[in-house]
């Protein structure tokens, strides 16, 4: 595995960002998280060593944008650039989520055609009303590879309507001492669906509160995915 972030920065955006960990990292060392600024590390897939091999190996996965988000405004000028190392790196597969699928049509190269073999697109939402307005963008858009991301989850939701073509649906909690509560009956609703659909599930992490059976629990941060892992009801 390796991470991949060309720029750095990001606004909240939704209701989701609320407790965002790039923001709260940031404010710890006294970062400006709005200004979003290139990295040293931005042409890292094509950066090759003194043997003018890449530095990065083939086979791997690269998770793109992590600390940010890969469609957003600031960063226009310098996505094409991104695309075409990805284009190059072929041998690598490209990961990237976002909150701003409305603009994916508007920031996709001229030769992605009917989409890149090595990029999966994540979709990320947290209720059913971000569910249903970014889904349904989503559902239009030609892309090789879609994964749905629902973390942190907030809310009950049902997205069994948007899950074709679908490769896998990810569900988590929030982490926060002030987070919003997860409750194990909205992650099995929403594994259910995804076994009606044939669709991949995976339980990711679960929330610092959380709820199951009714009773509410307070887990540490450290726990978060060990327990969903735990739980054992990836599909």
């Amino acid at each position: 595995m390796v991470m991949w972030n060309p720029w750095r920065g990001c606004h909240k955006y939704s209701e989701g960002c609320k407790f965002c960990y790039i923001h709260k990292g940031d404010a710890k060392r006294d970062v400006d998280t709005n200004q979003i600024v290139k990295t040293n590390n931005f042409y890292a897939p094509v950066t090759k060593n003194k043997k003018g091999e890449y530095r990065i190996k083939p086979g791997q996965v690269v998770y793109l944008c992590f600390s940010t988000d890969f469609l957003i405004e600031e960063a226009d000028e310098w996505r094409n650039e991104c695309w075409q190392m990805m284009k190059e790196r072929s041998d690598l597969h490209f990961i990237f989520l976002t909150k701003r699928i409305e603009r994916f049509l508007k920031c996709i190269p001229d030769n992605w055609n009917d989409g890149y073999e090595n990029v999966t697109v994540g979709c990320t939402i947290e209720n059913q009303e971000r569910a249903d307005n970014r889904l349904a963008i989503f559902d239009t858009l030609t892309i090789k590879h879609k994964n749905i991301i629902c973390q942190p989850l907030i809310e009950s939701i049902n997205i069994k309507k948007y899950l074709n073509n679908i490769e896998l649906v990810v569900v988590g909690g929030e982490s926060d001492r002030n987070a919003r509560p997860l409750d194990y009956d909205w992650v099995l609703s929403i594994r259910q669906q995804c076994i009606e659909t044939g669709t991949h599930f995976e339980f990711r992490q679960c929330g610092t509160h959380f709820i199951k059976d009714g009773k509410k629990y307070l887990l540490r941060v450290k726990d978060l995915c060990r327990q969903a892992k735990k739980a054992n009801i990836n599909f």
